[in-house]
């Protein structure tokens, strides 16, 4: 069995308090075999937000993949954008940015989308495209294939649109020729679960999450993470995605949703 638990835009220095220790006990009680951070990890790219986050990962005690979002370089401190955009997240986070993840049955590949000349927006670059491909069809037999961005690549409702990673018609080509089989991401504060190709269902899917722990939700969608869950049965290999949303009730994340996807 693989597990992986999606966090995505914690951003922290809006963090509520009691839902970071209701992400904690799930990854506690889950014991996944990692956990994913798809990015705006910080809310301004503080120093102080950055230890908040350094300090959430280590009472983890998991293996993680982390990637930068758009919150995770500085938008008010124009020298640190221009000159140093990554250095707070690097003296937090370490100085890869875009990490790569492998055990007997997962491979997970890390993409910076950020581009500090855009305010918001996701970029990819052919040669991100290229480098990601190359390690997607050099994952071993049995291997979940997945892509880590903070950017979105699909849209589930028509005003997200404009949110869409810059060159991801490129990316999704490239990946799914390469035998991907998710995509996460988050940015949009909306979880979802969707195909990359509506008509082929088995050549992917895309797994976007909420806001794990600050009180900037979207809507009435209340703070959510994603569990992916890989098993097999009988040589037949089952994927899922579950959505689990934060109760005020019993102060826990709870399984809302599952959604079976095809590989």
């Amino acid at each position: 069995m693989t597990r992986i638990l999606h966090f995505s835009d914690t951003h922290f220095g809006t963090e509520r308090k009691a839902v970071v220790e209701a992400a904690l006990d799930l990854a506690a009680a889950q014991a996944p075999d990692l956990v994913v951070l798809s990015g705006d990890i910080t809310q301004r790219a503080r120093r102080r937000q950055f230890a908040a986050a350094r300090a959430f990962i280590e009472r983890l005690s998991l293996p993680v993949l982390a990637v930068p979002g758009n919150h995770d370089i500085p938008l008010f401190n124009v020298f640190a954008r221009a000159l140093n955009p990554y250095g707070n997240y690097k003296r937090a986070l370490g100085a890869v940015l875009e990490p790569v993840f492998e055990n007997p049955g997962l491979l997970a590949i890390g993409v910076n989308t950020t581009r500090p000349r855009r305010r918001k927006d996701g970029e990819i670059s052919e040669a991100q495209i290229a480098r990601v491909a190359q390690r997607l069809r050099q994952a071993r037999p049995g291997q979940l294939r997945v892509v880590v961005a903070h950017h979105p690549v699909r849209a589930k409702v028509e005003s997200d649109v404009h949110n869409l990673l810059f060159g991801r018609e490129r990316a999704l080509a490239a990946w799914t020729q390469a035998g991907v089989d998710l995509i996460l991401g988050g940015h949009i504060h909306l979880p979802y679960v969707m195909p990359i190709l509506a008509d082929r269902p088995t050549a992917g899917w895309v797994a976007q999450a909420g806001t794990t722990c600050s009180w900037r939700v979207r809507g009435k969608v209340p703070n959510s993470v994603n569990l992916i869950v890989r098993d097999e049965v009988d040589g037949v290999s089952a994927c899922h995605v579950e959505r689990w949303d934060y109760s005020a009730g019993t102060h826990a994340f709870e399984p809302v949703d599952k959604t079976r996807v095809d590989l």
